[in-house]
């Protein structure tokens, strides 16, 4: 073939993806990452350290090396830049849980062709399901990728030197953002609202950073719950607006817009589409998580939102990129 003939190779690697997930998700499971870390750096000591045979190290370090988080310099193994900040246990950023997790769903791809032609999830529609015990092992999982993005959002902000603001978190999970900017601004008071099980999960991991004092949460579903007039300098909307329809995402940001002070920012975090639907690849393919797990939900153009907050009654909104295929949207 010449040079300018297609090949099959990046289609076998597609056809083939459930690979990446299953070598990712077992090296994650055996804290592979973590023993090349601490310099585990051939077959025979990572399986010595992990307890797995070295023929499965073996196979797991070729993987790796083929999916390019692990290098091999002269027969000795060491993770990549990335796999050392990303998957490394015990790191803030550790997405090792996530790996192990997104392994778990798998299975549940083989309802894709169903469910693209029902529009639909054919199943429970998980994201829908209140007080779903699904979120509890979720909420913890992904909070790591939200560290990067808790940063910038509040240097864009000046939360550290913003005194005495009060923090609204709608569907905050894991309570990262609370934690994060309560860690940043000693004056700073933060409210989580979202179902009592997450709120939980929340409390205790706040603890854990020493800004529980400053930590209250309200029990119950953001759709439904009141919010105090004028109440808050800042309210986070992060990684929810995806699972929600046009209409629910509508009324959601015109009952924040009451909820905020003057002068006060309504920060979204979301992955999100460009108006012609042509990028960023992370987010477009995301939305096929949706269709399989939401029956409204969805990846959203920047238009969309613009068009949402400007119902609510937000004028000055901008939009800002991250590391990470978060992108964060400012506004007031």
């Amino acid at each position: 073939m010449t040079s300018d003939q297609p090949t099959p190779d990046r289609i076998m690697h597609l056809v083939n993806g459930y690979w990446a997930t299953g070598i990712l998700g077992a090296a994650a499971s055996h804290s592979l990452f973590t023993h090349l870390e601490a310099g585990a750096d051939t077959a025979g000591r990572l399986a010595d350290r992990s307890g797995i045979s070295e023929r499965g190290a073996q196979t797991l370090l070729d993987g790796l090396v083929g999916i390019g988080l692990v290098e091999l310099h002269d027969g000795r193994y060491r993770n990549t830049a990335e796999a050392s900040t990303f998957l490394v246990e015990g790191k803030p950023t550790s997405l090792s849980e996530f790996a192990k997790l997104k392994m778990t769903h798998m299975a549940a791809l083989a309802d894709l062709p169903e469910v693209v032609r029902a529009g639909g999830p054919i199943r429970a529609a998980t994201v829908e399901v209140a007080d779903n015990p699904h979120w509890k092992k979720v909420v913890t999982a992904i909070a790591p990728q939200s560290v990067p993005v808790t940063a910038i959002v509040a240097e864009l902000l000046g939360l550290a030197d913003a005194g005495e603001i009060s923090i609204l978190d709608l569907g905050g999970g894991s309570g990262i953002f609370s934690a994060a900017w309560l860690g940043l601004n000693p004056a700073a008071r933060a409210t989580q609202l979202d179902w009592a099980p997450i709120n939980a999960i929340a409390r205790r991991l706040v603890a854990e950073q020493g800004v529980a004092d400053r930590f209250t949460c309200i029990d119950g579903d953001f759709h439904s719950t009141e919010l105090a007039a004028a109440a808050y300098d800042v309210v986070v909307y992060s990684h929810v607006a995806h699972q929600e329809g046009p209409e629910d995402n509508t009324a959601l940001l015109a009952k924040v817009r009451g909820a905020l002070r003057p002068g006060g920012t309504l920060v979204i975090c979301d992955y999100v589409v460009d108006d012609d639907r042509s990028g960023p690849s992370f987010s477009l393919i995301f939305a096929a998580e949706m269709l399989l797990k939401s029956r409204r939900g969805g990846t959203w153009r920047r238009a969309d939102y613009l068009a949402w907050l400007a119902k609510a009654g937000f004028e000055d909104v901008t939009f800002h990129p991250t590391p990470s295929p978060t992108t964060v949207i400012l506004a007031r």
